[in-house]
C-alpha cells in the first residue's frame, strides 16, 4: 500500500482554495465530474482511450506494476515473481495464490494466459503492444501458456531488454480477465468480445456497477479484494464536459472531485478554503496529426511551416495555464532518451517563406477534427487564428471523443488535434507509434499514429526495431534521441505540450493517486474526513 500512497506526496502540489457549502456526498462514496465521452468499450483487451484505461486500472489487476514516484522500480501484482531464461527469450511468471474474481472464481495462470492470448486474437487497437514480441493470432496459444495453476510462460521471438517486456505488461493489455466468465458469454467464437464491451470480469479493488455511455460510470468496492478493501464503497463518475459546470458542482458540494477544470476555473477557486488542488506531471503529449493522404499536408515544406504556426507560449500560459509545459519531441521528459530541445516557435514570416517555397503562397483549405471539450476547442481556435495569418483556411469539425477517435482511427481526417499518452514507461512505447510503421496499407495489422496519419517513416522503422534490442542503456538513449530529431524535422506531427494533470477536490477528500500515466490513477486509497 505504501508504494501507492507515496504517489500522493512526490510530484504532487496541494493548494487550498472559496466555498460556502458543506460537501453533501456520502462519506463512503466518491463522486467525480469527468469528461468520459471518449469511453468506447469496457474490454481491457480492446480499450485504448484515456478514461477507459483509467477505469481498467481501478477494476482489473495486472501482471506487473511500477512505483509511481520511481518508475524504474518494477514489481509484481498478479505475477508474484518471474524468471528470464539464459537466452533472454522466455519469461516464466509465478502467479500469486488466493486471488478471486468478482464471480467467485479463482484467478490462475490459465486466466492470465487466456487474457494475453485474447488481446492478440481479438487484434484490437492495443494488440500491437504484444505483437512487438512476434506474437500473432496464429502462434499466440503456443507462445503464451500455463504449465500449471500458478505458472505462466511467455516465449518471445528475440532477446529483448527485459525491462521493455515487463513495462509492456504494466499496460492495460496486462489486465487479467476471468476466463470462465468471459467464455460463458462467448457468441460465435468472439471470445466474449460483444459482452465485454459493457460488462465486467475482473478481480480489482472495484467492480463495475453500471456504465451509461456518454452519461455516467459507477463502480462498487470489491469487499473481497486480496490486497485490501477500499474505504469508498461506491465511485460515481458523471460525464460533465463543461469546465464551468464542473466548477459549480464542486463549489456546491454535489461532487467530491472535478477532473477537467480549465485555467479560468482554477483561477476562480484559488483561495477557497473548502477546495484543494492536486497536480502531477504526466507523460501525455498534445499534438496535431497531419494526414499524408492530404495533398497539401504531404508536402514537407508545409509540414515545417505548420510547426512555426502554433502559439506555443500563448496556449501554454493561457488556455493550458498550469497544466502543461512546451515539449516538441515524441518522448516525454523523464523517459530514457528524452530530447528536451524545442526548436519551433510562432514565426509567421518563416511560415510564409516555407509556404511560398511549397508553391502555396496564397495558402489552402483544410479541416481539423476536434474533441468538443473546452480546452481542446480553445487550442483549435488559437491555431485557426494563426493559420489564417498566412492564408490557411482551417475548418474546425467538433465532435465528442468517440466520434473524433473513430474517424481518426479510420484515417478519414485531414488534421486531428489529439492527446497521446505512453502505454508503458519504456521509450519504445512512443518510438513505436511516432517513428515506426512496417505496413502503411489501409488493411495493416499494426496501426500506430504513423499509420493513422498515412506516413511511411522509411528507415526509421528498422531503427526503432534495433533500439529495443540494445542492452546498453546509454547507447539505447542515444538511438532514441536520434529518432526524435528525425521525426521533429520531417514527421507528420506538430507536437506541442507535455501535460500536467490537475484534480480539484473538496478539502475532506484524501489519498487520490495521480500517477505518471493516466491508467495508473487510482481511487483505491481515497478517504474522506
Amino acid at each position: 500500500m505504501r508504494k501507492f500512497i507515496a504517489g500522493l506526496v512526490m510530484g504532487t502540489a496541494l493548494i487550498t482554495t472559496p466555498l460556502a457549502a458543506q460537501a453533501d456526498t456520502p462519506k463512503n462514496a466518491l463522486v467525480m465530474a469527468f469528461a468520459i465521452d471518449d469511453m468506447i468499450t469496457l474490454d481491457p483487451a480492446q480499450m485504448f482511450e484515456f478514461t477507459g484505461l483509467e477505469y481498467a486500472g481501478n477494476t482489473y489487476d495486472r501482471l506487473i506494476g511500477y512505483d509511481n514516484d520511481d518508475v524504474s522500480k518494477i514489481y509484481g501484482v498478479i505475477a508474484e515473481s518471474w524468471d528470464v531464461s539464459e537466452d533472454g527469450k522466455t519469461f516464466t511468471f509465478k502467479v500469486r495464490d488466493g486471488i478471486k474474481f468478482a464471480s467467485g472464481n479463482d484467478l490462475t495462470a490459465e486466466d492470465a494466459a487466456f487474457s494475453l492470448q485474447r488481446v492478440v486474437l481479438l487484434d484490437g487497437s492495443p494488440a500491437f503492444i504484444l505483437g512487438q514480441f512476434g506474437l500473432t493470432p496464429d502462434n499466440v496459444k503456443e507462445k503464451i501458456y500455463a504449465t500449471d495453476a500458478s505458472t505462466l510462460v511467455m516465449e518471445l521471438d528475440k532477446p529483448y531488454a527485459p525491462s521493455f517486456v515487463l513495462y509492456c505488461l504494466t499496460a492495460g493489455i496486462g489486465s487479467v480477465v476471468d476466463k470462465k466468465e468471459v467464455l460463458a458469454h462467448e457468441v460465435d467464437g468472439d471470445l466474449g468480445a460483444d459482452w465485454m464491451k459493457t460488462n465486467y470480469a475482473g478481480s480489482g479493488p472495484f467492480a463495475l456497477n453500471k456504465w451509461t455511455a456518454g452519461q455516467s460510470l459507477s463502480l462498487t468496492a470489491n469487499e473481497n479484494y486480496w490486497d485490501g478493501v477500499p474505504e469508498m464503497k461506491r465511485v460515481i463518475i458523471r460525464n460533465v464536459k463543461e469546465a464551468a459546470s464542473q466548477q459549480l458542482l464542486l463549489e456546491k458540494g454535489d461532487i467530491d472531485i472535478a477532473r477537467n477544470l480549465e485555467a479560468d476555473q482554477l483561477a476562480s477557486i484559488k483561495g477557497d478554503d473548502d477546495i484543494k488542488i492536486m497536480s502531477k506531471g504526466k507523460g501525455a503529449l498534445w499534438y496535431l496529426g497531419l494526414s499524408q493522404k492530404n495533398e497539401y499536408l504531404s508536402n514537407p515544406k508545409v509540414r515545417e511551416a505548420l510547426k512555426y504556426l502554433v502559439d506555443y507560449k500563448g496556449i501554454s500560459e493561457t488556455i493550458l495555464a498550469g497544466r502543461s509545459q512546451i515539449h516538441q519531441a515524441f518522448l516525454p521528459e523523464g523517459f530514457l532518451g528524452a530530447y528536451n530541445e524545442n526548436p519551433y516557435n510562432l514565426n509567421i514570416e518563416k511560415a510564409k517563406s516555407l509556404l511560398a517555397e511549397a508553391g502555396l503562397a496564397d495558402g489552402f483549405s483544410v479541416t481539423m477534427d476536434t474533441r468538443n471539450t473546452t480546452s481542446i476547442m480553445a487550442m483549435a481556435q488559437s491555431i485557426q487564428a494563426t493559420w489564417a495569418q498566412v492564408g490557411i483556411n482551417l475548418e474546425i469539425i467538433p465532435g465528442d471523443g468517440k466520434q473524433t477517435l473513430t474517424k481518426y482511427r479510420a484515417r478519414q481526417h485531414d488534421i486531428y488535434i489529439g492527446r497521446w499518452s505512453p502505454d508503458y514507461q519504456d521509450p519504445q512505447t512512443n518510438a513505436s507509434t511516432f517513428a515506426w510503421n512496417p505496413d502503411n496499407s489501409d488493411d495493416a495489422t499494426a496501426k500506430p499514429l504513423t499509420w493513422r496519419n498515412s506516413w511511411n517513416p522509411g528507415p526509421l522503422t528498422d531503427e526503432v526495431d534495433q533500439a529495443i534490442l540494445e542492452r546498453d542503456g546509454d547507447k539505447r538513449a542515444e538511438m532514441y534521441v536520434d529518432l526524435q530529431k528525425k521525426v521533429l524535422e520531417d514527421g507528420p506531427f506538430v507536437i506541442m505540450f507535455q501535460e500536467t494533470e490537475i484534480a480539484s477536490m473538496r478539502k475532506n477528500v484524501n489519498n487520490l493517486v495521480l500517477a505518471p500515466s493516466f491508467d495508473n490513477n487510482s481511487y483505491r486509497f481515497v478517504t474522506k474526513d
